[in-house]
């Protein structure tokens, strides 16, 4: 007690640190200290030039700890995603918590269980009937939303489901149904080949799915249903619902969609596209998507 500490992180101490004769002898002690902190590879201090990498992946592509680290790793760097919310955490300037997503500001709501309405889309099809291979791990399987801001401008939005890969685009004529379909069926018209499904809510800009199913209509090839959510439960296309509230990072919900050109609309697909993702082994949406076709 002399030295103010307990007696039993005395004994920890000795019996780490004594040498083969069982004694305990301060210099060496403070050797094997040294020895052990240098030979864990997650005691290092990291350097300035990595701190610079990670804080450009955070301001310049709005990456998330985890991406920066799983990314990081495959080229051999270790980083763990704490010690990077950590950095983050610690910037007094507030910058890069900006960056982070959710502005690290997080909350849960708690949704009420409710029936599914009746709704006046005709010839639905309810994601109950859905086939069970379309658990979004295999290729082709689709899911579509809209995205509308307070003056009824509209933009839609498109996810392959395995891939994360996303096609967005504003739509000149709102919420119109028939222009909607038709605006589906020009995007995904390269890919039809390999498309199975699509899910989406039970919006009435939604009503014409059958132009899209006729739209995408191959010979000898399945017709590609339209599947519908259940209301109020929009978990049963997760998909397409996170990568909207991507896209709110750089589209504001109060915004007005008519102060982004096309071009812009473009460059943040491509931005989102182009984010590796945990589930893909930290490789991109285009990259995957890609290797479907080339």
């Amino acid at each position: 007690m002399e030295i103010g500490v307990h007696p039993s992180t005395v004994t920890r101490e000795i019996q780490r640190n004594r040498n083969k004769y069982g004694q305990y002898v301060h210099t060496i002690a403070q050797q094997k200290c040294d020895s052990r902190k240098h030979s864990t590879l997650g005691n290092h201090r990291k350097s300035a030039l990595l701190w610079w990498r990670v804080e450009q992946m955070i301001k310049d592509e709005d990456w998330s700890p985890r991406q920066i680290s799983g990314v990081l790793a495959k080229e051999g760097v270790h980083i763990c995603a704490q010690t990077i919310y950590n950095h983050v955490h610690a910037d007094e300037t507030g910058e890069l918590a900006k960056h982070m997503p959710h502005e690290l500001r997080y909350r849960r709501r708690q949704k009420k269980l409710r029936p599914t309405k009746t709704t006046s889309i005709p010839n639905r099809t309810s994601i109950h009937e859905r086939p069970v291979e379309a658990d979004g791990k295999r290729f082709g399987d689709w899911e579509m939303d809209l995205i509308v801001d307070g003056y009824k401008h509209v933009i839609l939005t498109l996810v392959e489901r395995s891939t994360n890969m996303l096609m967005m685009e504003k739509l000149p004529y709102g919420k119109k149904a028939v222009p909607v379909a038709k605006t589906v069926v020009r995007l995904l018209m390269p890919y039809r080949e390999t498309v199975k499904t699509i899910t989406t809510d039970n919006g009435t800009e939604f009503a014409a799915h059958q132009l899209i199913t006729k739209g995408l209509r191959m010979k000898g090839k399945e017709d590609v249903i339209v599947y519908f959510a259940d209301s109020y439960s929009s978990w049963q296309k997760g998909c397409i619902e996170n990568t909207n509230k991507l896209i709110r990072k750089y589209i504001p919900k109060h915004a007005n969609f008519n102060r982004f050109s096309d071009e812009t609309i473009r460059q943040i697909q491509y931005k989102l596209n182009k984010r590796p993702r945990e589930k893909l082994n930290f490789f991109t949406p285009l990259f995957c998507f890609s290797k479907h076709f080339y």
